[in-house]
C-alpha cells in the first residue's frame, strides 16, 4: 500500500543511489563504458527504498537510523550483485564460461572487484550519512502524517 514514508524513502535512496554512482565513475578505469549506470543505481534506490526502508517506520528514531543502516547495506550488496551479475552475462554471451557454476562464481569475483570502489572515504563517507539521513527522514514523515 503506498504510503508517504515509502515514498520518501524510495526518494532519499535513489538520490542517494545516483549520488553514490556519480561518486564511483571517477574511481573506475579511464574509458569505463557507464552506460545507464547512476539510472540503475536510483532504480534499485526506489525499489530498496519502498519494499525496505519505507515499511520498517515507526520506531524510535535510534530504530529509524538502524533501519536506514540496513536499507544502505542491503543496497549495497544488491547493487554489487546486480552489476556483477550484468557483467557476467556480458562475458557469457562472449562465451567466456564453459560451466554454469564458473559463470555463478564469476558473479561474486565481479562484485568482490566492484565493492573494492565503495571503500573510497568519500563514498563509504556518503554511504553512512545517506543511511542516517534517509532514515531519519522516513521516520519524520511517518510520525508527520501517520
Amino acid at each position: 500500500m503506498p504510503t508517504t514514508n515509502r515514498l520518501v524513502a524510495a526518494i532519499c535512496l535513489a538520490i542517494l543511489g545516483a549520488v553514490v554512482a556519480e561518486l564511483i565513475k571517477p574511481l573506475m578505469p579511464e574509458g569505463t563504458g557507464f552506460g545507464k549506470f547512476t539510472w540503475v543505481c536510483a532504480g534499485l534506490g526506489v525499489l530498496v527504498g519502498w519494499f525496505t526502508l519505507g515499511p520498517r517506520a515507526g520506531g524510535s528514531y535510534t530504530n529509524a537510523i538502524n533501519n536506514g543502516v540496513t536499507s544502505v547495506v542491503m543496497f549495497v550488496l544488491i547493487g554489487l550483485f546486480t552489476f556483477g551479475a550484468i557483467e557476467m552475462l556480458t562475458q557469457a554471451l562472449r562465451h567466456r564460461f564453459d560451466d554454469p557454476m564458473v559463470a555463478l562464481k564469476a558473479i561474486l569475483e565481479e562484485a568482490i572487484d566492484y565493492g573494492q570502489y565503495l571503500l573510497d572515504w568519500r563514498v563509504a563517507t556518503t554511504l553512512v550519512i545517506g543511511a542516517v539521513v534517509s532514515g531519519l527522514l522516513t521516520e519524520f514523515t511517518y510520525r508527520r502524517w501517520r
